[in-house]
């Protein structure tokens, strides 16, 4: 008995979107489109405001002529803020490239903790030092919270004292 071979649904013949891929990648990035650049100068490109909330996940190119779909990450509360912004932001990026590289945006969401790819850390968020409080608002937020038995409600009511008189004194 002799085997049977499979025959390919395509008789011989391949899409042509499969043949080209490689040498459109390689005209992209020839003419300064190399995915690198739009990550490692995100912030220069479209602004440190922008940069804090959002970052570059992912380029694909089409299937369908020239230009690549850019996948943008940030967290569902800024999602709907990029989305108005989606055509200044690619004409932002093609404008550091010269030329029309994206044609297309994608946002995506994620939580600010979510699953281990997709953390949503954007910007550098660095926290501020407490404010010193000065010695008389002490006093007066130790005198409000002294009546107060339990020592650990004691404390936090001194906390929260001494943060709303000196936002009030200001």
């Amino acid at each position: 008995m002799q085997a049977r071979m499979r025959k390919s649904s395509y008789k011989g013949f391949q899409r042509t979107s499969t043949l080209l891929r490689d040498r459109i990648r390689k005209a992209g990035e020839s003419r300064g489109f190399a995915v690198t650049r739009v990550l490692t100068h995100w912030a220069e490109i479209v602004g440190q405001d922008i940069a804090a909330i959002c970052k570059p996940v992912d380029i694909k190119y089409g299937r369908q002529g020239f230009g690549a779909t850019l996948t943008l990450l940030t967290t569902g509360a800024n999602a709907p803020m990029l989305e108005m912004q989606k055509e200044q932001l690619r004409q932002r990026v093609n404008a550091a490239y010269g030329y029309n590289a994206i044609t297309r945006m994608r946002i995506t969401q994620t939580a600010p903790s979510g699953f281990s790819e997709g953390r949503a850390q954007f910007g550098a968020q660095t926290k501020s030092a407490p404010k010193e409080t000065s010695p008389e608002v002490a006093r007066e937020a130790t005198q409000i919270a002294a009546p107060v038995h339990d020592e650990g409600l004691r404390d936090a009511l001194e906390k929260l004292a001494s943060n709303v008189l000196s936002k009030s004194k200001h």
